[in-house]
């Protein structure tokens, strides 16, 4: 069984920093790619950040120069730091990994975290 498990949510002032940490566990042959996705209340959920086994990363025009994303493929885990953070940044933030579980697996398959609320409030 694969998870994927998410921490360093919570509530920050505008203008803060938080650093999300999403790691893989289990039975895991190759993550091609990773990536972080929001949703907030009442809007489609959508990609604030990816990045590839090599390192290339996509980052959301909305969260440029304010949002990093890292990995360390030795640990399967992946990063988001956060800056300046401003109210439209709250959501719930999932991180999802692109992987296959044995060498002789066809396809890649899609996991989900079980997503960290973050909240931008004074």
């Amino acid at each position: 069984q694969v998870q994927l498990v998410e921490s360093g949510g919570g509530l920050v002032q505008p203008g803060g920093s938080l650093r999300l940490s999403c790691a893989a566990s289990g039975t895991i042959f190759m993550i091609n790619y990773m990536g972080w996705y929001r949703q907030a209340p009442g809007k489609q959920r959508e990609l604030v950040a990816m990045i590839t086994s090599g390192g290339i990363t996509n980052v959301a025009d909305s969260v440029k120069g304010r949002f990093t994303i890292s990995r360390d493929n030795a640990k399967n885990t992946m990063y988001l730091e956060m800056n300046s953070l401003k109210p439209e940044d709250t959501a719930v933030y999932y991180c999802k990994a692109y992987l296959k579980v044995r060498w002789s697996d066809p396809n890649f398959i899609d996991y989900w975290g079980q997503g960290s609320q973050v909240t931008v409030s004074s």
